[in-house]
């Protein structure tokens, strides 16, 4: 389980099921969490309860959810992943010209959800992120100090911003220019093999020998594994 502190989020979505199975999952994950069963009500939930994440599906009746989208991004600072239960580059492409932030279409693995709801948090509102607990990983990053299974890692500048994007990013993978990019930054010159020089290391400092933790996926990237 992963706890982000003082996150809010509101599920908007007319299909029953869902709305009880996401309140429960993410709840369960330690978010604060309201639900809505139509675009209207979610957007008048909002203005009481200014969620950080809203999960929105757009095929609703009434007010379908890009225009519940349109309406929350004038007035609330708040980030929008949009579902839908079809995977059209017209919906996603119109969804995104009207500032939903991710997409995902039904079915949808609720891990992925997880991940993605991570992402955005990080991206947007950082300052929420000042502690973090997720499985046996405890990120403190006012002290710069992750602490797994209750100890304390002994870790260089660099390691710890890797491991920390990889902890953030877990269930995601992450491409070697993606690494290079987010901890050594845009003008980094060097050989791309030094990605693998520091997974070696944090691999060792984890003890993830058979590579459990920090997944290799050939030719992709690699992958945090939290159970």
């Amino acid at each position: 389980m992963h706890k982000l502190k003082g996150i809010k989020i509101l599920i908007i979505d007319d299909e029953p099921n869902i709305l009880e199975f996401l309140e429960m999952g993410l709840i369960n994950e330690g978010y604060e969490v309201q639900t809505a069963g139509d675009g209207l009500t979610g957007i008048n939930i909002a203005k009481q309860f200014h969620p950080h994440i809203v999960i929105l599906d757009i095929m609703m009746p009434g007010m379908d959810g890009f225009e519940v989208c349109r309406l929350l991004k004038k007035t609330e600072n708040v980030s929008i992943i949009m579902l839908t239960a079809k995977d059209e580059v017209e919906d996603r492409v119109k969804g995104l010209n009207i500032g939903a932030d991710d997409y995902m279409a039904k079915p949808f693995s609720f891990e992925e959800l997880l991940a993605r709801i991570q992402a955005r948090v990080r991206n947007q509102f950082p300052h929420l992120l000042g502690e973090v607990v997720i499985g046996p990983f405890h990120l403190d990053d006012g002290r710069k100090e992750i602490m797994y299974q209750d100890k304390v890692l002994e870790l260089s500048p660099t390691e710890y911003e890797l491991l920390k994007l990889l902890i953030l990013n877990q269930g995601l993978v992450l491409s070697k220019s993606k690494i290079l990019d987010k901890v050594w930054g845009y003008d980094f010159v060097g050989d791309d093999n030094i990605v693998e020089v520091y997974i070696r290391s944090l691999r060792e400092k984890l003890g993830d020998k058979e590579h459990r933790l920090i997944r290799t996926l050939r030719g992709s990237g690699y992958r945090m594994d939290i159970v």
